[in-house]
C-alpha cells in the first residue's frame, strides 16, 4: 500500500474535507460516501446516493448534512454535485421492497448497489451510521457522518433531492396525501390523510400507522389498481464528471 498508515482521526474542526484528505495521504484513494434518505418515512422509497469527490480545486463548498440545508439550496448543491464529483449514483428501493424484506436490509443492499453503481472503483468507503459488510474494500461508519465527511454529506444530499423529486411525482398520482409537502414522513397532516383515506399502494404496510390505517379503512387500498410506471421504482442513475 503506498502512502502513509493512518494513525489518526481528524479533529473535528478540520473541516468536511479531513477525512479525504487523511486516507488519501494513507493510499486510500479515491473514498466514496454513501448515504440514504428516506428511512424514517412510511411513504415512497428509500434512497441511496453514493458520492466520490474531486480533490483539491474540485471542492464543493457549502456542503453540510442534507437536512439542515433550504430546499433551493439543496437542489443548487445537487447540480453543482452531480456536475462536478468525479462519480456518483443513485439507487431507489421501492416501498413494496421494504415491506418484503425489512428496512435495514434494504438499507444495507441498496448502500451496496449505489457503491456499485459508481463509475470508479473506490478505494475506502465513508458510510453514514452502519457499516456495509460485503464490500471488497475497507470500510468506516460514521455517526452523523453526513455532518463530518465532504462525501458523505454530498451522497446525502443526492438521495434527498433524487426522493423529494420522486415524492412531488407521487403528489400528482396521489394529491390527498400532500406528499409535496411533507416527503411521506409521519406528520399530523399526513396522519389525518391516512385516517381518512386509508393507505395508498406507496404507502408500508409493514410500519405500525399504516396497519392501522389499513385495519380501520378496510382493505380498499391494497385492491387499487395502479397505471404506469410508478415514479423512480427500481431505478439506479449515476454518471462521472
Amino acid at each position: 500500500m503506498k502512502g502513509r498508515p493512518l494513525r489518526f482521526t481528524p479533529r473535528r474542526d478540520a473541516g468536511l474535507h479531513a477525512y479525504e484528505r487523511v486516507l488519501e495521504h494513507a493510499g486510500f484513494s479515491p473514498v466514496a460516501g454513501v448515504d440514504e434518505a428516506g428511512r424514517g418515512a412510511c411513504a415512497g422509497p428509500m434512497v441511496v446516493g453514493a458520492v466520490i469527490l474531486q480533490g483539491g480545486r474540485g471542492r464543493i463548498d457549502g456542503l453540510t448534512d442534507s437536512k439542515m440545508l433550504t430546499p433551493a439550496r439543496r437542489e443548487e448543491l445537487y447540480d453543482e454535485i452531480t456536475r462536478r464529483a468525479y462519480a456518483w449514483s443513485a439507487v431507489v428501493i421501492p416501498c413494496h421492497d421494504i415491506d418484503r424484506i425489512g428496512l435495514h436490509r434494504c438499507n444495507i443492499a441498496g448502500m451496496r448497489r449505489a457503491l456499485a453503481a459508481l463509475d470508479k472503483r473506490p478505494a475506502y468507503v465513508l458510510s453514514d451510521g452502519f457499516p456495509v459488510p460485503g464490500l471488497d474494500v475497507p470500510g468506516l461508519p460514521m455517526i452523523k457522518g453526513d455532518q463530518v465527511a465532504a462525501c458523505v454529506a454530498a451522497a446525502s444530499i443526492v438521495a434527498k433531492v433524487t426522493r423529494d423529486r420522486i415524492m412531488v411525482e407521487l403528489h400528482e398520482r396521489y394529491p390527498e396525501y400532500g406528499f409535496d409537502l411533507h416527503k411521506g414522513y409521519v406528520t399530523r397532516a399526513h396522519g389525518k390523510a391516512l385516517s381518512v383515506h386509508g393507505p395508498c399502494p406507496e404507502h408500508r404496510f409493514s410500519y405500525v400507522n399504516v396497519g392501522r390505517a389499513l385495519r380501520n379503512n378496510g382493505e380498499v387500498a391494497l385492491e387499487e389498481e395502479t397505471e404506469g410506471e410508478v415514479p423512480g421504482e427500481g431505478r439506479t442513475e449515476g454518471a462521472r464528471a
